[in-house]
């Protein structure tokens, strides 16, 4: 019996992180700490609106709190260079 085997590219099988990745991060935890109760259940990288010295990232996280199921939008503005948080902010939307 023959048995032929391929290699397998695994530089190509490795996932790429994408840009937006690290403000996930942050997302997250803020949204931990506003709403310490809820649990997220879902994620969504919604976009990044980039400005000549900020840029903002924009995501929508979905909470089960103990009463209650909602959606949470949240900003994140940054400095361009630096990647300094220059402002969060946080839209609640209900279900």
């Amino acid at each position: 019996m023959l048995t032929i085997y391929q290699p397998i590219d695994f530089i190509s099988a490795q996932k790429e992180v994408p840009s937006y990745a690290k403000w996930g991060r942050v997302a997250m935890q803020k949204v931990k700490e506003k709403y310490p109760e809820a649990k997220i259940v879902d994620y969504l990288h919604v976009g990044r609106k980039k400005g000549d010295k900020t840029s903002t990232e924009t995501f929508k996280l979905w909470l089960e709190a103990p009463k209650k199921e909602f959606g949470i939008f949240i900003d994140i503005t940054f400095d361009n260079i630096t990647e300094k948080v220059v402002d969060i902010k946080y839209r609640e939307v209900s279900s």
